[in-house]
């Protein structure tokens, strides 16, 4: 860590001086604009530069399927502004994939291909996404995932099972947002005042989308049971439900405190969801020891998975 003193100039200014190895590095000289994004007791400093977007190039020689899914998503989440995928022939299989992921992003369009390189651009302004209105939607997505997913399995509903896992898409799509919003305001603090919330709650958001996003997880696979397995006893039915309900409320009741708005009451909010922890894990054993005692042995395992993802 470097120091610098603080002086005085023309009886009013305070200037400080910046580290030449940081100044050469980042191309900034004598008449180069520089920012400021203050932060309660911390200033950061960034150049300005002509051109804010970030553009970033990676080389697909060789990747097929879902790797490159991965990477195209990896790109996305990573904050750049503009994507160049890079190869000696981008085959018709990679191109198909890339369009295929991009679908599946918010704000990402493809706006060059050639024989040599895939290019996808943000066409979405920072200011218009809204990580507030995002993770309110898949809160309110994730958790009526989670109740559909136990109702079809009670009820022998294949075609609400199908309907959850099809929805996994939409939680995914927002995470994938809320998480390159997050990666963009640790980049560029300016980011974080035009989104209009300071860094700390955009990371607040970003660890509840995270969570959120790993509940419509389990509801699907939930769902996947429900599509292998026949009628549930009654007793585990009641069980199921009982717990489903139980364990959906500590979520439920931790956005209440993340969304709150007075400081007390986020704290008791948060409190209370962690006070009802201890009895979700009671009524989960209380419906496990219902399970163990099925006959069929194959539903049992499979109803035990159903009891992990909910406790």
């Amino acid at each position: 860590m470097e120091t610098r003193k603080v002086q005085v100039t023309g009886g009013s200014t305070y200037t400080v001086s910046l580290p030449k190895d940081w100044a050469t590095d980042n191309d900034v000289s004598a008449g180069s604009v520089v920012r400021f994004h203050s932060e309660e007791d911390v200033l950061l400093l960034s150049p300005q530069r002509e051109e804010d977007r970030e553009e970033g190039t990676l080389s697909i020689d060789g990747l097929e399927g879902d790797q490159l899914t991965r990477a195209v998503m990896t790109m996305y989440v990573s904050g750049f502004d503009v994507i160049r995928f890079e190869a000696a022939r981008v085959t018709a299989g990679q191109r198909r994939t890339i369009r295929e992921a991009t679908q599946g992003l918010v704000g990402l369009e493809v706006i060059e291909e050639t024989g040599e390189r895939v290019v996808l651009q943000d066409l979405l302004d920072s200011s218009e996404l809204s990580v507030h209105n995002a993770v309110t939607r898949m809160r309110l997505v994730a958790l009526t995932m989670l109740a559909d997913a136990v109702t079809a399995l009670v009820e022998d509903d294949d075609a609400l099972a199908h309907d959850v896992i099809e929805r996994d898409d939409d939680v995914d799509r927002l995470y994938y947002m809320v998480s390159r919003v997050f990666r963009t305001v640790l980049r560029n603090p300016a980011a974080a005042t035009e989104i209009g919330f300071q860094r700390e709650t955009v990371f607040d958001y970003q660890s509840a989308a995270r969570q959120l996003e790993r509940i419509a997880d389990h509801a699907t696979k939930i769902a996947s049971i429900t599509l292998e397995v026949g009628t549930v006893d009654a007793a585990v039915s009641e069980g199921l439900r009982d717990l489903q309900e139980a364990a959906e409320a500590v979520p439920e009741t931790a956005m209440d405190a993340l969304l709150s708005e007075n400081s007390d009451e986020a704290v008791d909010l948060a409190s209370d969801a962690r006070a009802d922890l201890p009895a979700i894990d009671a009524r989960a054993r209380d419906v496990g020891d219902v399970i163990r005692d099925l006959e069929d042995a194959e539903l049992a395992q499979s109803l035990a998975l159903v009891v992990d993802s909910l406790s």
